[in-house]
């Protein structure tokens, strides 16, 4: 499966210079949020595959606007060709605004998720706007990372998790790619391309997003 992770940044080798055909190779599209509507909307039309996204912390327009033809993934799980994949968006709470979050907040939006995540032994991908707290984050308040993510990494480890919200530009040098334990963790502001080992599915779920739900319905294992 080849999934093109979009954040942040319109690529513009991807909407103002684009030429046809440049996405009809990708299975899947995620972003990580902070792009436009009409970036997204144009991706979904052009590659002809699915387009998952999750909120970033300047995402309101999409309450009104949201991306025709996306699917938000913020706060669930889907899978996709055998794929699964949960998305968290927004940020750590930094001023009055729509998708940020205190990290106990945060901590109780992934606790509606741990019935399922247990039941499932986990997932193959996270989608998240910031990332994991001391893995890739910022030091400021705004782009500093989620304790609560660094504990779901720890607690149920994806293969990838991909998030966005610290331009690279405004980084600490550091590369975009890093390695926590058995999780590969990706920085994908503007664009990056990945490629995973296709599954064997039944052929009534090719190609089809099976959305799956949280029912949190144990003893709640985050000392909330």
């Amino acid at each position: 499966m080849k999934i093109l992770i979009v954040s942040d940044e319109e690529n513009r080798s991807l909407w103002d210079y684009y030429t046809p055909g440049k996405l009809k190779d990708f299975d899947l599209i995620l972003s990580c949020g902070d792009l436009k509507s009409d970036y997204l909307q144009f991706l979904v039309t052009m590659a002809r595959c699915p387009l998952l996204y999750v909120h970033g912390n300047h995402d309101e327009h999409y309450e009104t606007r949201p991306p025709e033809g996306c699917d938000c993934l913020d706060g669930g799980i889907v899978e996709y060709n055998g794929i699964r994949i949960l998305g968290l968006g927004g940020c750590r709470k930094y001023r009055p605004g729509a998708h940020q979050y205190t990290d106990r907040e945060m901590r109780r939006r992934i606790f509606r998720l741990e019935w399922r995540l247990r039941r499932m032994g986990g997932v193959d991908i996270v989608v998240t706007h910031a990332a994991p707290e001391g893995l890739g984050d910022g030091e400021d308040i705004a782009h500093r990372g989620f304790p609560s993510f660094r504990r779901l990494l720890e607690r149920h480890p994806p293969r990838f998790w991909f998030f966005g919200h610290v331009h690279l530009q405004n980084g600490d040098g550091s590369s975009r790619t890093l390695k926590h334990r058995d999780t590969e963790l990706i920085n994908c502001c503007r664009s990056v391309e990945v490629e995973i080992p296709d599954r064997s599915v039944p052929e009534k779920k090719k190609n089809r997003l099976i959305w799956i739900t949280g029912e949190p319905v144990i003893k709640d294992p985050w000392g909330l």
